[in-house]
């Protein structure tokens, strides 16, 4: 899923318009080295992806060309928690996606404007409402000090979907916060509803950001 962007598509970053190009720019740009058996790949800006095998699958790895936190690192930790996802969950499903980012309002965490604060350990079973009353219930599926990963058994006609969301702490000013959700399977109506649910949810805590960007959807 690192070298066929057909399948890097069902976990880079979520659909939109620029997305092909993007992958093909960090992915398969001239400067791109693959390892040896395919056990690494140093895609454009130096970044390393690391496979190792284990027992029961692999183990992939990325090492930063710089290591300090930032919004790139975190972008990475979504990217390989999404990548995950889908090999281990829809390793031969299609996922359509919504996506926002923005300042919120009050300066909040976007996981504690969910009361998802108390979801700590992976596995965990949880349920959560939107301020709208949509009902989110699954488990965490990763947990780290600005992220948390959240399946949801309502993003998917089987198994489950997942929503990640995530702090943007900055340096230079206030940080952001943003959503990923990837669903499998789901029907126009359904979508529509989720979606909905999750941008009536911006509006309320991130005025200013950009409308949800969502998969293109027939009729």
């Amino acid at each position: 899923m690192l070298r066929e962007p057909r399948l890097v598509r069902q976990w880079h970053g979520w659909e939109a318009d620029t997305l092909d190009e993007e992958i093909q720019s960090i992915f398969f740009a001239p400067s791109v080295v693959e390892g040896p058996n395919h056990t690494f790949l140093t895609v454009d800006g130096g970044d390393t992806f690391r496979i190792e095998p284990v027992q029961d699958g692999c183990v992939v790895t990325i090492e930063r060309v710089e290591a300090e936190a930032d919004e790139i690192t975190e972008g990475w930790i979504t990217f390989l928690q999404q990548l995950r996802f889908a090999l281990e969950r829809h390793p031969s499903s299609s996922r359509r996606t919504a996506f926002f980012m923005g300042e919120p309002a009050d300066g909040g965490s976007i996981i504690g404007k969910l009361n998802a604060e108390q979801l700590q350990q992976p596995g965990d079973s949880y349920s959560l409402s939107l301020p709208d009353g949509h009902e989110l219930t699954g488990s965490v599926w990763f947990r780290t000090e600005n992220q948390v990963g959240l399946t949801v058994s309502e993003y998917a006609d089987h198994g489950e979907g997942l929503v990640i969301l995530a702090d943007q702490p900055s340096l230079e000013g206030p940080g952001s916060s943003l959503v990923v959700i990837s669903t499998y399977g789901l029907g126009a109506k359904a979508l529509r509803t989720a979606w909905g649910s999750w941008d009536a949810f911006r509006r309320q805590h991130y005025p200013s950001s950009d409308p949800l960007e969502t998969s293109k959807l027939d009729g």
